[in-house]
């Protein structure tokens, strides 16, 4: 995972602010759905006291499960405070690179692959602090539940975007850089004939829907993989692959 800062800059607390008043203006709008908002944004402190209950809430399947989930994302957040600060990026991306929105509020309380990924950044904590089984039974919930499945060993930067999200897979040994953008049944892992030896995706990737990355390979920063295209070579920065196998086109250097 890319270098995280350890204190929130003015950009979070901007953020946070931001987000209290479009939960604050929704509120006013629409009273039913205020006090659910309450509960969900409005009497936290801050925002990673946000994402813990929505980690809680989105995978847990009763009540203890709930707070279970949600007390433990509060303790990764609290021994890493650089998890709130890739909670803060990511949401920020979101809003300023998703055509559906420019708002904060909506990704963070119903896009899915917003959670699967902050879910993620709390089993990876588990997992390099040696506690595999609990990070392996935080994967297995945010993949019944969410139907992302991120395998606690991957590395994962910050300011990323998983857009629809249902059906992303990223294996164990995958790198993924920031800002990297991976639509639906995009699928990132290993080949058995190279065990421990993962994808590694660039700055600024777009992984298309149904995009099927293998091996060990590496995808340079800026790089385009479209639509159901499979990847098992590498894709050098700023070409885009298509197809299955997949072809290069649009090479920066083939354009010189």
């Amino acid at each position: 995972m890319s270098a995280m800062t350890s204190s929130p800059n003015i950009r979070e607390h901007d953020l946070w602010s931001s987000l209290r008043r479009e939960a604050e203006l929704s509120a006013a709008r629409d009273p039913v759905f205020g006090r659910a908002l309450s509960a969900a944004v409005l009497d936290h402190p801050g925002l990673g006291s946000v994402v813990a209950q929505q980690i809680g809430v989105r995978l847990g399947r009763s009540a203890a499960e709930q707070a279970r989930f949600a007390a433990l994302a509060r303790e990764a957040h609290l021994a890493a405070p650089g998890l709130v600060d890739a909670a803060h990026r990511d949401l920020d991306a979101i809003a300023a690179h998703d055509p559906a929105t420019t708002a904060l509020l909506p990704p963070l309380l119903n896009y899915k692959g917003y959670i699967a990924l902050q879910a993620y950044r709390v089993s990876h904590w588990l997992w390099t602090g040696e506690r595999p089984d609990l990070a392996l039974l935080l994967q297995a919930e945010s993949s019944t539940a969410l139907q992302v499945s991120i395998h606690p060993s991957a590395r994962i930067g910050t300011s990323v975007f998983l857009d629809h999200a249902t059906g992303i897979v990223i294996g164990a040994h995958s790198s993924i850089g920031d800002e990297v953008t991976i639509l639906q049944n995009v699928t990132i892992g290993r080949r058995d004939a190279l065990p421990g030896r993962g994808p590694r995706i660039g700055r600024g990737v777009l992984l298309s829907s149904g995009a099927t990355v293998l091996g060990d390979v590496a995808i340079g920063d800026l790089a385009k993989i479209g639509a159901s295209a499979v990847v098992t070579a590498d894709v050098p920065a700023g070409c885009t692959a298509v197809g299955t196998p997949a072809r290069l086109t649009n090479c920066p250097q083939a354009a010189a």
